[in-house]
């Protein structure tokens, strides 16, 4: 699982400053007649393009690979053609002739950030003319499947209210996981906002989990949570995820985390300890585990969406807002067991679970 997660890791959208323009490509499907360009393009991945860039209140413009550079209600007539199939020279002539327009419209370019929501063909082109201007170019979504890439634009379209399954969908994508190293050294690249994420169990961390709990768990999903929902009082949080999974989970107190305090318990039910090994537990996640994280920027909804989120995944680790079973029963025995030791062992047993 984690060299999967590892080849992937692409999928996670890096964070790049604010844009002053946006910068929208053309696609093939069009209207059969003229019209304003914002409205000439037909498809819906097109439509939610538009809709980003109209939501972020900055200027933005076309990339229209027989046009040039267009502005959303200049008029235009169908036309065929399309970046990724001309040649290599029309599409360096192409990019040289979107920064002459981008000139002409907002001036000198040193210093100006462009996002760029585009296919690579155009992100390219455009990179390769606007950059020697001094113009920062960032193409916020590089490396995002299809799927991933709408999903996104759902994400952070004003009014665009987030779905329980959505929001699933993402947290269950095994594609996504992060390998708890490389999310560290992310520092929180992303992740200061509120949202839910979902812990991923590589397949000898599942053993141990099993042999601990006398119950068999799969190597998958194990356990999802949410961080900075707004409280019952109607109070704001300050959590982040970051903050939950930096802080708590990977903390050094296991009676901050309950996630850290289950895997603990169990783990030391598989190897003998006689308490939670803070040390040996911190290494075995990192060992083992990885994580999905998707920001939910309503925290108002958060406690909503997890609890139906939870009845869709019924992670086996969960314990709250999920049905009873024999395995969800040991865990809470262990959890009760191992309660009342402090660890203080700092890794003097490594004991069958430290790999």
């Amino acid at each position: 699982m984690k060299g999967s997660a590892a080849t992937n890791a692409p999928q996670r959208v890096q964070a790049y400053p604010p844009a002053d323009i946006v910068l929208v490509g053309c696609v093939k499907s069009k209207r059969p007649h003229g019209a304003a360009a914002k409205d000439l393009y037909s498809s819906d991945y097109f439509s939610k393009m538009r809709g980003y860039a109209e939501s972020t209140g900055r200027p933005w413009f076309i990339l229209s690979a027989q046009h040039g550079l267009v502005s959303p209600d200049e008029w235009l007539e169908p036309y065929d053609c399309y970046l990724p199939d001309m040649s290599r020279d029309y599409r360096r002539d192409w990019g040289l002739r979107v920064a002459a327009q981008l000139e002409e419209s907002v001036g000198r370019l040193d210093g100006v950030v462009f996002h760029i929501h585009a296919g690579a063909a155009y992100v390219e082109a455009v990179e390769a003319a606007l950059r020697p201007l001094g113009a920062v170019v960032t193409d916020q979504l590089h490396g995002l499947s299809f799927g991933r890439r709408l999903s996104w634009y759902l994400r952070q379209v004003s009014g665009t209210a987030v779905t329980a399954s959505a929001v699933a969908e993402d947290l269950r994508d095994e594609a996504q996981a992060v390998p708890l190293p490389d999310l560290v050294a992310s520092k929180g690249e992303g992740l200061r906002s509120p949202g839910m994420y979902s812990w991923w169990v590589d397949g000898p961390g599942a053993e141990d989990l099993s042999r601990g709990l006398g119950h068999e768990v799969a190597a998958g999903l194990i356990y999802a949570g949410l961080a900075g929902a707004t409280r019952s009082g109607g109070s704001t949080s300050s959590n982040t995820l970051w903050g939950r999974i930096a802080t708590m989970h990977l903390g050094k107190r296991h009676d901050l985390s309950t996630l850290r305090r289950s895997l603990g318990s169990v783990l030391a039910s598989a190897s003998g300890w006689p308490a939670i090994d803070e040390v040996e537990l911190t290494r075995w996640m990192h060992a083992h585990l990885s994580v999905i994280a998707v920001p939910v920027a309503d925290a108002d909804t958060l406690d909503a969406l997890e609890s139906e989120i939870l009845t869709e995944l019924d992670p086996p680790l969960n314990l709250a807002k999920v049905s009873k079973t024999p395995l969800r029963t040991q865990l809470s025995a262990l959890r009760k067991r191992y309660a009342g030791w402090e660890s203080g062992m700092h890794g003097r047993h490594a004991g069958k679970c430290a790999r």
